[in-house]
């Protein structure tokens, strides 16, 4: 134990520092204003947003960057409020997000102070421990908590709250720093051993990794498993990137034929959703290998074993034994992927007019270094993402994930800048998407932090449009306004950007946005006719 003297904001960042946190993200407002205090003292860094949506993004983007706790404080009411769709994405993306917020004063609760709320009924359905701190001298013991509850698997956000009068001089112990924060449990041995026999019996196994092999830092693990038992590796989530994507295992394109020509598939710690066709992969054995009992499916009845991944992987890595040739699997597959990378360049390289979101892809793979993090924001546009851009090293790729709530760009691209100060930050925005954050180049501009924002301009709703018209005949709340300049609210924020309305254009755009040290967007008119062509069943 540490004593910290001051008062029970000292405690509470000195708590989270401990376990590697160096940034909070906030918007300023007066019930916080002793965490500020904190952070001053200690020397922890403050970046501040025009949005608390965007503030407590940016929090959760830090932690998916770093893989440490993301630290956010929003002032109390309508400052905790308004960073719940944030929140609630880092429940369903299984981030370690620990929220500090503000309080009014117990001693007159209920007299009306300015803000007064109870935020922690309203959390709770989104968080997995949400409390208020009642008595300064437990501050530095409740935030070690929440920082520990949030790393353990299943991650995800947690939330305390702060009266003002907690705030009050007063001194704490802080304890000392949990080792085994983030672990996983230990697998059960017989268990790890069926799935190694599942594997060295199948003839045309896969592993389809998801985003906990990512936090469990598992990606030389899982490199070795794959090459021990010769298995083809595709992605979901932030498991893009644990193997390059020039790795002789590594498959981007030909996830279809799972459900045509797979005997097993091994899903790796990602949820058996609506991105995984709800588990079913035609007539396969899936195994589902998961960091805890509360990740069991329970909609589907699938082997599972329950682990910390690094382990079941390391242990996979290691296994020896007889096992079938996947050769013959593996050059199927890599024929396909071949076939349909060829199949792209001909839409990568489209020259229609009106352009094709697809040149746009085209010319941004050319220009994206290994390091690049790409964020995605958006429908449709960042959905082509996903089909085009190849990822190639841990924690480079982020998107929405399966909640599915737009607004997440500016906040990811703060925190992005600021964690990887020297790589490529591509931000792709749906147009829809641009009018949830935009306002926070702002933020972008004040900190410093040049970012290259791309927007693919359709004047439409294109994911909601487009079915409606297929469904009904007709559209509603669909249209946005075509040609809009959203070039020009990045210039009038203090960044640059031009519009692009020819297909030639789009490479020097990118170039100058490269190059520019600016946040800069690049705001490209796209076909309104063109269609992403969607097969998952999003319900």
């Amino acid at each position: 134990m540490a004593m910290i003297e001051g008062h029970a904001g000292e405690q509470a960042v000195a708590a989270i520092a401990a376990y590697g946190t160096d940034v909070m993200f906030t918007l300023n407002g007066g019930h916080i204003w002793p965490l500020y205090d904190a952070a001053r003292n200690q020397e922890m860094r403050v970046v501040d947003t025009r949005h608390e949506q965007s503030a407590t993004f940016a929090a959760e983007a830090y932690a998916k960057l770093t893989r440490r706790p993301g630290f956010a404080a929003l002032t109390a009411g309508p400052g905790i409020t308004n960073g719940v769709s944030a929140v609630t994405s880092a429940y369903f993306n299984g981030s370690p997000l620990v929220v500090m917020g503000g309080r009014a004063p117990q001693g007159r609760w209920g007299a009306g102070s300015l803000q007064e709320l109870d935020h922690v009924p309203i959390m709770q359905s989104i968080t997995k421990l949400a409390a208020t701190v009642t008595d300064p001298e437990q501050s530095g013991k409740m935030v070690p908590e929440a920082v520990r509850t949030a790393l353990e698997p299943r991650r995800g956000p947690t939330f305390l709250d702060f009266p003002l009068d907690v705030f009050g001089p007063s001194a704490g112990e802080v304890p000392e720093v949990d080792e085994n924060a983030g672990r996983g449990v230990s697998p059960d041995d017989e268990s790890v051993a069926r799935l190694a026999s599942l594997l060295a019996n199948a003839e045309r196994p896969a592993f389809l990794v998801g985003s906990d092999v990512y936090w469990d830092g598992a990606w030389n693990e899982l490199a070795e498993a794959a090459a021990n038992f010769g298995v083809p590796c595709f992605f979901n989530g932030m498991g893009r990137g644990m193997l390059p994507a020039d790795h002789d295992l590594a498959f981007l394109r030909t996830r279809g034929l799972l459900k045509q020509r797979a005997d097993v598939v091994v899903v790796l710690g990602t949820p058996l959703d609506f991105r995984l066709g709800f588990g079913k992969f035609g007539s396969a054995t899936v195994a589902h290998v998961v960091g805890s009992e509360s990740q069991r499916a329970e909609h589907i009845e699938v082997t599972t074993v329950v682990g910390d991944l690094k382990t079941v992987l390391g242990v996979l890595a290691n296994a020896s034994g007889d096992r079938v040739d996947h050769a013959g699997w593996i050059a199927e597959l890599r024929e396909a992927e071949s076939s349909a990378r060829k199949g792209e360049v001909e839409l990568m390289e489209a020259d229609a007019d009106p352009i094709k979101p697809s040149r746009i892809y085209g010319e941004l793979r050319r220009r994206l270094e290994r390091d690049a993090v790409v964020i995605c924001d958006g429908g449709d546009f960042a959905s082509y993402a996903g089909k085009f851009i190849e990822v190639f090293e841990p924690g480079c790729w982020l998107d929405t994930g399966p909640y599915g709530c737009l607004g997440n760009g500016l906040g990811y691209a703060i925190a992005a800048r600021v964690v990887r100060p020297s790589s490529q930050v591509v931000v792709m925005l749906g147009d829809g998407a641009a009018g949830f954050s935009l306002m926070d180049v702002d933020s972008l501009v004040r900190h410093k932090l040049p970012v290259v924002m791309i927007v693919g301009n359709n004047g439409m709703w294109g994911l909601e449009k487009h079915p409606m018209q297929a469904i009904y005949g007709w559209d509603v709340a669909c249209d946005l306004q075509p040609g809009c300049r959203y070039d020009e609210v990045v210039r009038a924020l203090g960044g640059g950007g031009e519009t692009v309305s020819s297909p030639n254009e789009i490479g020097p755009a990118l170039d100058r946005a490269f190059a520019s040290g600016v946040p800069y967007l690049v705001n490209v008119l796209t076909d309104p006719s063109d269609v992403y062509p969607r097969s998952s069943n999003l319900a």
